[in-house]
């Protein structure tokens, strides 16, 4: 299908990072996003096109690959919105700001590496909107090197970065998300946001898994050693941060 043959709506993705009191454990948070009265529900009731949230909470609770630095709040929530324009965002922010002690907005453009039944690590989604979707989210948020242009940075990331990770990880499902611009005050300079979803906790917990070694103590090596070559030369570590979390597809 072109472009032109497209007969949905046209909408812009909005993304929004939520921190919320810094002594909230994941059980407070998910209390706050979740439930009949909680942050997704209120965000429905206005009438988006699309809606996701992952969430920082119980179900998720297992240290990230790269964890956040002692002393600094972890990523409460990250909120997708699809919507006709950005000009319509206020209402949403109106609600995301009530629950969030610090919030940062963007305008992306998504890029669906892989979805959930495009390879061996999941079959297709089949579960409802509204229902946590299977295994654990790792979210990751980008900032782009000094010394790179966004041209060379971006194809980095979609020649290399992607495929590579794909072919040594058991990732199910990998969105790219390229920030555009901020939208709110403040917010931190990212270039992009990733969410990669894997097929259970023990596969983020366990390096063998995580690093597809089957069991061999050399291959998992090698796999860590590609990783961080690859890493290293795409980003700079002290800059990225990462967290696990559960998805909630909430309107597709």
């Amino acid at each position: 299908m072109s472009v032109g043959d497209w007969e949905g709506p046209r909408v812009e993705k909005l993304m929004y990072l939520l921190w919320l009191d810094p002594d909230a454990s994941r059980a407070d948070v998910a209390a706050v996003m979740q439930g009949d009265a909680g942050v997704g529900a209120r965000l429905l009731a206005i009438g988006p096109h699309r809606l996701s949230m992952d969430v920082w909470d119980p179900e998720s609770d297992i240290s990230a690959p790269v964890p956040t630095p002692e002393g600094e709040t972890p990523l409460h929530a990250l909120v997708s919105l699809w919507l006709d324009a950005v000009d319509v965002r206020a209402p949403y922010e109106e609600v995301l700001s009530e629950a969030a002690c610090r919030l940062a907005g963007y305008s992306v453009v998504e890029s669906l590496y892989r979805d959930y039944g495009g390879n061996r690590w999941s079959g297709p989604r089949d579960w409802p909107d509204g229902a946590r979707s299977p295994g654990v989210l790792t979210v990751a948020l980008l900032q782009q090197p000094l010394d790179q242009t966004f041209d060379e940075w971006v194809t980095r990331w979609h020649t290399r970065i992607s495929p590579i990770t794909e072919a040594i990880q058991p990732r199910c499902r990998y969105v790219r998300n390229a920030v555009f611009r901020s939208l709110t005050d403040d917010a931190p300079p990212l270039r992009g946001i990733v969410e990669e979803a894997w097929p259970s906790l023990e596969h983020v917990r366990d390096p063998m898994l995580f690093y597809c070694a089957d069991g061999d103590p050399d291959r998992m090596k090698a796999h860590v050693t590609q990783m961080i070559e690859e890493i290293n030369a795409f980003i700079d570590l002290d800059t990225l941060r990462s967290v696990t979390m559960s998805e909630w597809m909430l309107k597709s």
